[in-house]
């Protein structure tokens, strides 16, 4: 089950990511918030160390705890 958000508007959003390498080689996880299910990895709960919060737009980001 992916992790979801409901903003103040009512709009639900699910957490996903994606993986990239850099040219180092070391690998970096880009997370990202989407209106649809399916548009890429979901993930089930939120990283260690961060919070959600809201913009004024409504529209939710992760933030350093």
């Amino acid at each position: 089950m992916a992790y979801t958000y409901t903003n103040s508007k009512g709009k639900k959003y699910f957490l996903h990511v994606k993986k990239m390498e850099r040219a180092s080689g070391k690998v970096t996880e880009l997370y990202y918030f989407s209106t649809d299910p399916d548009k890429g990895e979901t993930v089930d709960q939120l990283p260690a160390g961060k919070v959600v919060v809201e913009l004024n737009s409504g529209l939710p980001v992760l933030k350093k705890a």
